[in-house]
Formats: C-alpha cells, sequence, structure tokens
C-alpha cells in the first residue's frame, strides 16, 4: 500500500456523527445478497452456483468465506466514496453460520498512513476495482487474517432495490419523531439546524418505499425508546425480514420487470468482486441465514483506544490497537474458532 502524507488530510473529515453504523450495514449484507441472487437469475450458469456446495463455489479459507462489506453514501453525499460503514463477516460453510465484526472507521492502518475509511476512495484513484482490494488489505491487516470478497453500497443502492420489489410492509411497534435525521448534501450547512429534517412514523402497519424504509432504519435520533441502539437495531431486522421474503417470493421470481429493475440497482450501486457462479453460492448461504439464531455479532472496541499524541496520525483522531495488534488479531481469530 502507499503512503498519502498530505492528501489525506484533504479528503479527510473531521470527526461528525455516524449515520448509522453496523446496524447500517447488517442492513446492506442481506440486502445485497438477495440482490445478488436476483440478478443471478437472469446469467445462464446460476444452476452451477446454487446446486453445488458453497464450500465448492465460493473463495474460502479453512471452510469461512471472509468478505467485507462497506456502506457509502455515494453521489450528493459529503466524502461520498469514504465508508461510512464496514462490516466483516465471516461465514462458516460447513455449519451455516455467521460472524460480523464492525469495523470502526477511524482505526489507523499504518501500511495506508491513513484511516481505514479512506482505502476505498485511495484504493479507486490508483485504478479501477483498487477501493475493493484495498479495503479487503486494509481489513485484513487489522485481523489477521484472509478477506476474499468486497461488496460496496450506497444509500441510492438501498432506495432503489426496496423500490425495485414495490416497497416492503413493516409494522411500526411505536409512534416515535426524528428531529435530528441528516439531510444528504447539507452536512456542513449553516445554520446547523438546516442540516437536519424532521421525521415521523405512526404506530401500526406501514407500507414503505425505498426512501422511507432507508429512514425508519437509519434513525438514530428518536426521541423515547425509539432512540436506543436496540431499537434501532430491531427496526433493521424488520426491513431485513420484510426485503428477504420479497425477493424470495414467486412475486418476485417470476416477474421479469422485478428481475431487471434489481439488476439496474445492482449495477449502478454496488461494487462488487463477485462472479455470477459464487452469487449462486451466495444465495445458498443468505437462504441459511434466515434463522437470526445462526448470526453472531462481536466487537473489537475494548482492543482500541484513542492515542493522546497524534503527530504520527497527521494529527487526526484515529483508534489503534491496544495493548498490541496482536491482542486484538488473537481475540478475533479465537471468537472465529469458536
Amino acid at each position: 500500500m502507499e503512503p498519502k502524507d498530505k492528501k489525506v488530510e484533504e479528503v479527510e473529515e473531521k470527526p461528525r456523527k455516524k449515520f448509522s453504523g453496523f446496524g447500517y450495514i447488517f442492513l446492506a449484507i442481506l440486502l445485497v445478497l438477495g440482490v445478488l441472487y436476483a440478478r443471478s437469475l437472469l446469467a445462464q450458469n446460476i444452476v452451477s452456483g446454487v446446486v453445488s456446495s458453497p464450500a465448492d463455489v465460493l473463495k474460502n479459507t479453512d471452510d469461512r468465506t471472509n468478505m467485507v462489506l462497506l456502506g457509502i453514501g455515494g453521489a450528493g453525499h459529503e466524502g461520498g466514496d469514504l465508508t461510512d460503514s464496514i462490516l466483516f463477516v465471516s461465514f462458516n460453510l460447513k455449519n451455516n453460520t455467521a460472524i460480523m465484526i464492525p469495523i470502526p472507521r477511524d482505526i489507523w492502518i499504518p501500511s495506508m498512513k491513513a484511516k481505514v475509511n479512506t482505502a476505498y476512495h485511495y484504493g479507486n484513484e490508483r485504478r479501477d476495482g483498487g477501493g475493493r482490494d484495498l479495503a479487503k488489505s486494509a481489513v485484513s491487516e487489522l485481523l489477521g487474517i484472509p478477506v476474499h470478497y468486497a461488496v460496496t453500497l450506497d444509500f441510492q443502492g438501498f432506495v432503489k432495490a426496496i423500490d425495485a420489489v414495490g416497497g416492503v410492509d413493516i409494522e411500526v411497534e411505536r409512534t416515535f419523531d426524528d428531529y435530528l435525521y441528516p439531510i444528504p448534501g447539507k452536512e456542513t450547512a449553516e445554520p446547523e439546524s438546516d442540516r437536519y429534517e424532521h421525521i415521523h412514523f405512526d404506530k401500526g402497519l406501514a407500507h414503505m418505499d425505498g426512501t422511507t424504509a432507508l429512514k425508519f432504519a437509519r434513525s438514530r435520533h428518536a426521541e423515547g425508546d425509539e432512540g436506543t441502539d436496540f431499537a434501532r437495531g430491531v427496526r433493521q431486522q424488520k426491513i431485513i425480514l420484510a426485503f428477504r421474503n420479497k425477493v424470495i417470493s414467486t412475486s418476485t421470481i417470476f416477474n421479469s420487470e422485478i428481475i431487471n429493475n434489481l439488476k439496474d440497482s445492482v449495477t449502478t450501486s454496488v461494487d462488487m468482486d463477485v462472479s455470477t457462479r459464487e452469487q449462486g453460492g451466495f444465495f445458498k448461504v443468505f437462504l441459511g441465514l434466515g434463522n437470526k439464531d445462526n448470526v453472531k455479532s462481536i466487537e473489537i472496541t475494548d482492543y482500541l483506544t484513542n492515542p493522546k499524541l497524534t503527530r504520527e496520525y497527521g494529527g487526526q483522531w484515529v483508534l489503534i490497537p491496544k495493548p498490541s495488534l496482536q491482542d486484538l488479531q488473537s481475540y478475533v481469530k479465537a471468537q472465529l474458532a469458536n
């Protein structure tokens, strides 16, 4: 990886409120895998990917396929190709389970001399497809394990995919308001109040288009109980399941217009290094993860610290491993081994 020195300071923004963190990208992984399946229906070699065992189709190490999922704002967002959310996912192909590790975007990657959330940006500056490769390399350097695939999804991809299946029906458990929902492109507007909009949801069954579903999933500052991380996670799970059910329903599978719309949403909003045949393998994995007990998440925040001296980090607010990188990597490997 190439040093970045001064260029880092030009693209790197100051610490800001994170839009959605782990919850959004967890939603993105299942969303993308579902869309991959829909897109694959149009390909001649999908059968080999679906019929074969995922272990025979997907790249893996010791029966584990590792993927990094990157959430970006995309066009119209400040720092649109800086990864707002990063999630490492390890699929156990033997027992059909997955372990997910949210990667804080401010982690310093020594070989890059930059934060991990800039890898996609700098890699793409170097060459086409370089963003995925540099992101995989950076996460692999951090965790000490191979990363086989990378998938990037922007916010508009989320919206388009939901709209492509005709929206989703969601049971809103509680009425809530969020007066601090960020408006794309207005992150630095003055006065500060112009950076946000007021969103409102009423209790009961609601049919949501893509834009509404994204707001429902991303809301972080709702008043009352809906403002907690737990409540946001529950909302996102609702959308995950609703979208999954729409994608695998006969009304979607046998509707060529919907399939083509989903394919278009992938083409314009998803950047990935997954072949058509591998998409079939991921679809089998996707179906097996329908049971939430098959998915486990772990945190690495206890193995990270904010250094007091920042000169070697370009004066930026960063996170580095504590007490050492080896301790962090040993913890991750032990969790995967369980």
